[in-house]
């Protein structure tokens, strides 16, 4: 990580990383994405599904070799090994698709949701140690206005609960204008957010009618806490080093692919 990305990340909970993905990439993904999402129910591969509502899409990273490749993207591989003190474990990467009619979501995190125990962030040795975070990266612009993801940033520090009643008790549904502390984020096609469970966020409805937001979720976590992995269908389709990233290890192993400062894929 650079000392700016590190900077902001402790201090905001989240980081917006500009033009990740190059054009091919895009192209490739978003043809990848249309494939998946076209793909009637009854037609899908064991382990691949969309929900009622066409929002979820489990085990979209690994529809396709373009997706699967993003979850150890060079852009993102350093931030990855820094956050799990090189011990790293991807737990699983959903694709999420929003349209006008996806409602809003409210705010929430993990230390709210589970527990204060949850979730661990922590400053080390010079670097970041965040035990439970998200990558997603985007494949369609986010314009000021269109919605999406809202943050708190600052949040993953705080050291009192969020008031009930603060930012309308978190339902983003039923507020023309957003509340003073509450951000809306706008990445481009090609960026992507990291961002910590423990931060405060939500989504807004998506407003545009002609245009979708596409982002892949993808999980992180060390590799210690990742004690399920995917199905074997799921397994079988994945290469062998994304195998390795998603498998439970001890503290104390070292996993091939944390010997390697840029993973390529077999």
């Amino acid at each position: 990580m650079t000392p700016e990305q590190r900077y902001l990340f402790d201090i905001n909970g989240f980081l917006l990383l500009r033009n990740v993905l190059s054009e091919a990439e895009l192209t490739a993904g978003r043809e990848a994405i249309d494939r998946y999402m076209t793909t009637p129910e009854e037609a899908l591969p064991e382990g691949f599904s969309h929900s009622e509502d066409g929002k979820m899409h489990a085990n979209g990273f690994a529809w396709d070799k373009c997706l699967e490749s993003i979850a150890v993207h060079p852009k993102l591989w350093p931030i990855i090994m820094e956050f799990t003190h090189d011990r790293p474990g991807l737990a699983r990467g959903t694709l999420l698709v929003d349209n006008h009619h996806h409602e809003a979501g409210r705010l929430h995190c993990a230390r709210e949701d589970f527990g204060w125990v949850s979730t661990r962030f922590d400053t080390r040795e010079g670097r970041i140690y965040c035990d439970n975070f998200v990558i997603f990266p985007y494949f369609d612009d986010v314009l000021p206005g269109d919605g999406g993801l809202v943050v708190v940033p600052g949040s993953h520090k705080a050291a009192f609960d969020r008031p009930e009643a603060l930012f309308n008790g978190g339902l983003m549904a039923e507020l023309d204008d957003l509340p003073d502390g509450v951000v809306n984020v706008t990445p481009r096609a090609g960026d992507a957010i990291v961002m910590t469970e423990m931060l405060a966020h939500g989504t807004l409805q998506w407003k545009p009618t002609d245009r979708q937001r596409r982002t892949l979720v993808l999980r992180y976590r060390p590799q210690y806490k990742n004690r399920t992995g995917p199905s074997e269908a799921i397994q079988e389709r994945l290469s062998p080093q994304v195998r390795e990233l998603m498998e439970y290890a001890h503290y104390t192993d070292v996993k091939e692919i944390a010997k390697v400062e840029a993973v390529q894929l077999t």
